[in-house]
């Protein structure tokens, strides 16, 4: 599985990026974003699974950013909106290796064995 991720740039607080990861390869278990910011450890943002297409989000983030995926362009998206300087950082796509990925597990990112390059976001203003 390969990953590329895109979409990622300087915003001003309060406004909106979409991300993309364009994916080649097996997806159809569950797929996620992360995201690092400078001296901060990786943490998860939200995830959806193939199987039921249930998403899970980070639980601070839930209203703002919206997860999706289409399955037929096997791209997965990140819509993120009222965007805050605190969501500077770097998003990762991921994909897991596991079909029967439980709801425990999305959001550990010990979960996903595939991941993309990053996009940077930079909410400034």
């Amino acid at each position: 599985v390969q990953l590329q991720a895109s979409g990622g740039g300087l915003v001003q607080p309060g406004g909106s990026l979409r991300l993309s990861c364009d994916a080649s390869g097996r997806t159809d278990t569950a797929m996620a974003w992360f995201r690092q910011a400078p001296g901060k450890e990786r943490e998860f943002v939200a995830g959806i699974r193939r199987r039921d297409n249930n998403k899970f989000y980070k639980n601070s983030l839930k209203g703002r950013f919206t997860i999706s995926r289409d399955n037929t362009r096997n791209t997965m998206y990140l819509q993120m909106n009222g965007l805050e300087p605190e969501d500077s950082a770097v998003y990762y796509c991921a994909v897991s290796p596991n079909t029967g990925v439980i709801a425990s597990r999305i959001r550990d990112s010990s979960e996903y064995t595939y991941w993309g390059q990053g996009t940077l976001v930079t909410v400034s203003s």
